[in-house]
């Protein structure tokens, strides 16, 4: 209970999932599709975004997340976003777990993102990543507890807009710097573990424990403010296209993060906080359902869930092997999935994944959550 374990979180602190509704049809996206997907592959794949920030901005983020980012733009919009609805934003912060702000620190940031003036232009930042992150268009199919879909804004036809992202080059750089340090911290003479996985105790380290807490934190910040803008670039191409679209946030949601509970700490690794009435967002594959759920607070699985289905088959299996499968057995027929790589489409293909409905049935089963709304994939950028 008194310990924290950087390698168990990993570098891809604060990855999480993102939802948005919109009140557009199918028909009415799909009309206008083509020219929808030529602006947001530009902005995520080309870099046609512009992320500059100030200096100021990037130490504000560092240290208090969404908030600290808010209050910057609001005081000097840069970049894409001086078209954006800060109010809105701002107005939003209470639908991000911990209003998207932990107690972090510039110090350890990569220090060519923490200079003292000046503006930055960051590279990692409103990126979608690799592995299984990704930003999808869907559609509401079924609602299931039309009270709480009321309550959050979510209604039958909508359309809804997904987004799994983390921490990017940040996590990265302070989860291995991290994973180094509680290393060299295991006392001297003391076996290793066998899982390799070093914890800092409080009661030996208290110092090392505070300040991984904050370098994590660090990284949490910059993967909530991540989402945002991966967010607010789609929500401002919506509006170029198709007029003035609200498209409200329904929640964003973080897995992979130390979170205090009970007497000491939970780290969530590949799962997320699902505490009572708290919406939950479990991705299905591209092929699948994905689900927006309502937390139980379930203690006996520490108030949390899956973070999606888990995969079956490997990355180097599909790259090794998928290429010469069919796309009905991949599951990838009437998939819509635009990528600037051929194998990702392959590596993620709904084969890689476990069926996503018994996942949640058994979940349900066993009192983690209830499904409010099933969601289907229209298209799915993948980087």
């Amino acid at each position: 209970m008194d310990q924290v374990i950087p390698a168990a979180v990993g570098s891809d602190i604060n990855c999480g999932m993102r939802l948005h509704v919109a009140d557009l049809s199918i028909d009415q996206f799909l009309e206008k599709r083509d020219r929808f997907v030529e602006l947001m592959k530009g902005d995520y794949f080309f870099g046609t975004r512009d992320v500059t920030m100030t200096a100021q901005a990037f130490h504000a983020l560092f240290q208090h997340g969404i908030i600290g980012w808010l209050d910057a733009m609001l005081d000097q919009p840069t970049g894409s976003f001086v078209r954006s609805d800060l109010e809105q934003l701002a107005q939003e912060s209470d639908r991000i777990f911990l209003n998207g702000s932990m107690t972090g620190h510039s110090r350890w940031a990569p220090e060519e993102l923490t200079l003292d003036q000046g503006l930055i232009r960051d590279g990692g930042l409103a990126t979608i990543g690799s592995g299984n992150h990704f930003v999808e268009v869907q559609w509401v199919e079924q609602v299931e507890n039309r009270a709480l879909a009321h309550q959050w804004g979510v209604k039958q036809g909508q359309l809804a807009f997904m987004i799994h992202s983390g921490s990017r080059n940040v996590g990265k750089y302070i989860g291995g710097l991290w994973r180094d340090r509680a290393k060299t911290a295991w006392q001297v003479g003391v076996p290793y573990p066998d899982s390799r996985l070093f914890p800092l105790s409080k009661e030996a380290n208290p110092e090392l424990v505070a300040d991984y807490l904050e370098a994590e934190a660090t990284a949490a910040n910059y993967g909530f403010v991540n989402r945002s803008l991966l967010a607010e670039l789609l929500r401002l191409r919506l509006r170029e296209v198709f007029g003035d679209i609200e498209a409200p946030l329904v929640y964003d949601l973080p897995h992979n993060l130390t979170l205090p509970g009970g007497q000491g700490w939970v780290t969530r690794k590949g799962a997320c906080p699902a505490h009572s009435g708290q919406p939950v967002i479990i991705p299905g594959s591209m092929g699948t359902a994905s689900y927006l759920l309502v937390g139980k607070g379930n203690e006996d699985f520490c108030c949390s869930a899956s973070h999606g289905a888990g995969r079956v088959r490997s990355r180097f299996d599909l790259t090794r092997g998928g290429a010469n499968e069919t796309e009905e057995s991949l599951g990838l027929t009437g998939v819509d999935c635009i990528t600037l790589r051929a194998e990702r489409r392959i590596e993620e293909a709904p084969a890689a994944y476990k069926p996503i409905t018994p996942v949640i049935d058994a979940q349900v089963q066993a009192g983690l959550v209830e499904v409010v709304a099933r969601l289907h994939p229209i298209l799915t950028f993948k980087a």
